[in-house]
């Protein structure tokens, strides 16, 4: 098969995880006899830097013209006092809505290897493995109007939450679809006693329930759900929520599996997949080599999985990863006082052997 990929590396340690996500799929595409096809283009501050412009026209096209996009992160402090539509993070919500990219999918699983690197007990942790399915395209992070007014020590700040029938009924619907293959439980995260918005949420998911009577369905309002999350975070499976709350919700699910670096995300639903780690730019550790690219190289395991339909290969990698932290292999912010941290290049190497070593051996089996 033809892997026809835009790279967009972006800001921060983007290009040093991103990179060591490419070298991997590299390795998936030679062992399993696919062709990579590879064009590099820049987003965020990068793109700022060189075209003054956080989604140049030619990336934009680049992307519609790919199969799948593998972004690295986008965001710079060089660029806080930009105005709005300057700011790297413009560049990223533009390229989300051009793509159509409405559903964006956050796994968050406890690695067997990593029950002890969590903040939480063990007992706590141990077999959590969650799927956080949060609305992309709507929300405060896209309605209108939004503004700040007004003269200096006298302005006012507006940001407009909306979400219309079609919008929450796509969602749920993939929601619901993921939950067929997993345990069959679907949370909705609302704030229905008292946004309208939620209380519309709530009763479209309702609905679309009745199409799925096999599937258990729950709701809870954000508060709660995040306290839940930390004290039991194994009764979550598919948690369906809107737009700011999913982002708010996986950082804190990254933060109950040890590590923001671990989580990888798909953003699907339109003509072209956008795939990226949950981490960010992270400019405090750019440049020093010890970014956790694990977070990377899962997002290209989705890419395999829901642009080209490639379980075997997206299993592969995922098990790669496992292997290489039952190993031991811990990057900095999964090292604890006593371990080595293993630099970003080390761990993405780590993955590659793991890798050729899993293909290898199912080869023998044949």
């Amino acid at each position: 098969m033809l892997l026809n990929l835009c790279i967009l590396p972006g800001d921060g340690i983007g290009p040093e995880v991103t990179e060591q996500a490419v070298l991997v799929l590299q390795t998936i595409a030679d062992a399993f006899g696919h062709q990579l096809k590879l064009q590099h283009k820049n987003i965020g501050g990068a793109a700022l830097t060189a075209a003054s412009d956080p989604l140049p026209a030619d990336t934009l096209q680049a992307c519609l013209a790919s199969s799948a996009v593998l972004l690295g992160a986008v965001g710079s402090p060089a660029f806080d006092h930009n105005p709005g539509h300057l700011r790297p993070e413009a560049g990223l919500l533009r390229l989300r809505r051009e793509l159509g990219a409405y559903a964006n999918l956050r796994p968050a699983i406890c690695f067997p290897a990593l029950v002890d690197s969590s903040p939480l007990r063990a007992e706590l942790i141990r077999g959590t493995d969650i799927m956080i399915v949060r609305e992309l395209l709507g929300g405060l992070y896209f309605g209108e109007p939004r503004s700040i007014m007004g003269a200096a020590g006298n302005r006012v700040a507006t940001n407009t939450m909306t979400y219309d029938e079609p919008s929450i009924e796509r969602i749920a619907h993939v929601a619901f679809a993921l939950a067929t293959k997993r345990r069959q439980k679907v949370l909705s995260v609302d704030k229905a006693n008292v946004l309208e918005c939620s209380r519309l949420w709530r009763e479209v998911v309702t609905r679309c329930a009745k199409d799925y009577p096999g599937i258990q369905l729950s709701h809870m309002y954000v508060d709660s759900a995040a306290m839940s999350l930390v004290q039991r975070p194994k009764d979550f499976d598919v948690v369906l929520t809107e737009n700011m709350f999913g982002d708010i919700l996986s950082d804190q699910a990254g933060g109950v599996v040890g590590s923001l670096g671990l989580l990888a995300s798909a953003s699907i639903g339109g003509s072209v997949g956008i795939y990226e780690p949950v981490h960010g730019s992270a400019p405090d550790i750019a440049g020093k080599g010890i970014a956790n690219p694990l977070g990377a190289i899962l997002s290209a395991a989705l890419l395999l999985r829901h642009s080209f339909q490639l379980e075997q290969e997206a299993v592969c990698i995922e098990t790669a990863v496992s292997n290489v932290l039952n190993q031991g292999s811990r990057t900095a912010d999964l090292a604890r006082a006593a371990e080595t941290a293993t630099s970003t290049t080390i761990m993405g190497q780590k993955v590659i052997e793991a890798a050729k070593d899993i293909t290898a051996a199912k080869r023998k089996s044949a």
